[in-house]
């Protein structure tokens, strides 16, 4: 009879995978030692996986690529970074290595833009692409971005009154877009997105506030479906119906040559996940020439917004189980050493569910638990994976330290969490290191930021400061 936790992964899923893979009884992340990184490092623990950035970038870029030669697509492509998933200088870096653009959503994120272009990561080549209801500081910093020489930078209109505030602080013409409040699936508790204007209100606003304008030029129309990019009837209606108010302004704007389709991406959250990348692009850019086609007018450039898709495959959790619970016949809580609610808040705010897996002692016997974090919070659990309804994990032997892992967790989690700041029940912050791969295939380790401490904690809530 096969028992052991081994036996479950591989008559469940395909395994091992690309990127977990097992060294004897302990998992591999990308050929990662997890087990040598808990005896470095402790746990809790944070990681992030560098490479996976630009791996996920250029991947990216391929499919886009390959389906622009595939349909003759004459028009280019630019692959913007959401900085919202992560604003971690850690992470700019590494996806900046790749001829990427920016897209920012607030005030902050242009002085994180100013600081990139200080240091020669950002040039006059790169497009900013500003989106968000933009409040004065925003506005300010936007037109401080174009007034000191970034031309490629482009505020993305959100509302009908934007354009005017943007117009009293810049000097000279500029570029802007327009973003579509593109409709929302039937099941939302809303029809229509919060963000943009509205599909029938976008050209009588050009035809009223731009089309006789000589300060500003209009280059994109912004489109973002918040159920992400996805094989369904509702993602190819909203692309259609994009592509008509597309069409429509372009035979009244000549300058508009720009089509952003945001983000959306999804990310690998079960060793059961699957996804036609190339086929979506492969699709997407067909819809985006026939419709063109028809209608006589050249295809736009092609923009995207990728957040999660870039940075989430690079992230990781690792911790202990300290305990277990037995509270009745059937339920067995195995208490981790830390928080899903600090830690992972997608965890239990959005019941997102991570690819889970046991870092080691895979060829014990396992059993079904309930995962539990240590605030004295009754939300505080983790109980049910996506592709069985329970979490399975070897069994708890107290003799015998049992780690585990949640991965693909490098997007929002750390701003979200208030990275820095307190937390829930004022539990600690666990420590985070980033792990790099040099050009010999060499792993290397570093502390980002060490684990919380009590004088910390204690000055942000005010009984360190001098009386």
């Amino acid at each position: 009879m096969n028992t052991k936790y081994f036996d479950l992964i591989n008559q469940t899923f395909y395994f091992p995978q690309e990127e977990f893979t097992l060294n004897k009884d302990n998992l591999q992340f990308h050929g990662i030692d997890l087990m040598k990184l808990v005896e470095q490092y402790g746990t809790p623990l944070k990681f992030t996986y560098l490479p996976k950035i630009s791996q996920n970038i250029n991947k990216a870029k391929m499919w886009f690529r390959n389906a622009m030669e595939k349909h003759h697509y004459e028009a280019k492509y630019f692959y913007c970074y959401c900085t919202k998933s992560s604003h971690f200088e850690f992470i700019l870096n590494e996806a900046l290595k790749n001829n990427i653009h920016i897209e920012t959503s607030s005030a902050f994120d242009i002085d994180i833009v100013e600081r990139l272009m200080a240091e020669g990561k950002i040039n006059k080549n790169t497009y900013v692409v500003c989106n968000g209801f933009k409040r004065d500081q925003y506005v300010t910093n936007i037109a401080r971005l174009i007034n000191n020489g970034h031309r490629n930078t482009i505020p993305v209109i959100d509302n009908f009154e934007e354009l005017d505030l943007l117009q009293e602080q810049i000097e000279g013409k500029f570029k802007i877009g327009i973003r579509i409040a593109a409709e929302e699936e039937p099941k939302f508790e809303f029809y229509t997105s919060r963000l943009g204007i509205g599909y029938k209100d976008i050209v009588p606003f050009y035809r009223k506030q731009i089309q006789d304008n000589k300060k500003v030029e209009l280059k994109m129309l912004h489109f973002f479906i918040n159920a992400g990019i996805r094989d369904t009837a509702y993602y190819w209606n909203e692309l259609l119906k994009c592509m008509k108010v597309y069409i429509a302004l372009k035979k009244e704007c000549p300058s508009l040559d720009s089509l952003n389709i945001g983000g959306g991406f999804p990310i690998k959250s079960s060793l059961a996940f699957e996804y036609d990348y190339q086929y979506m692009v492969d699709e997407i850019l067909n819809q985006i020439k026939i419709a063109c086609d028809e209608a006589e007018v050249p295809v736009p450039h092609i923009f995207t917004e990728f957040g999660s898709f870039t940075v989430g495959e690079s992230g990781g959790a690792l911790y202990q189980v300290l305990y277990q619970k037995k509270q009745n016949d059937r339920e067995n809580w195995n208490m981790i050493d830390s928080s899903f609610i600090t830690t992972l808040p997608d965890t239990w705010a959005i019941n997102k569910r991570f690819v889970m897996l046991a870092v080691n002692r895979w060829n014990d016997t396992y059993e079904r638990v309930l995962l539990g974090g240590l605030t004295c919070d009754g939300d505080d659990y983790y109980n049910s994976e996506q592709h069985m309804n329970a979490v399975y994990l070897p069994k708890y032997n107290k003799e015998k330290p049992l780690y585990i892992g949640f991965f693909n967790t490098g997007a929002y989690q750390e701003t979200i969490g208030g990275f820095g700041g307190l937390s829930h029940c004022i539990l600690p912050q666990p420590k985070h290191i980033l792990i790099d791969k040099d050009k010999n295939g060499i792993f290397a380790t570093e502390v980002f930021s060490e684990q919380q401490k009590v004088e910390e904690v204690l000055e942000i809530l005010g009984y360190n400061k001098k009386k």
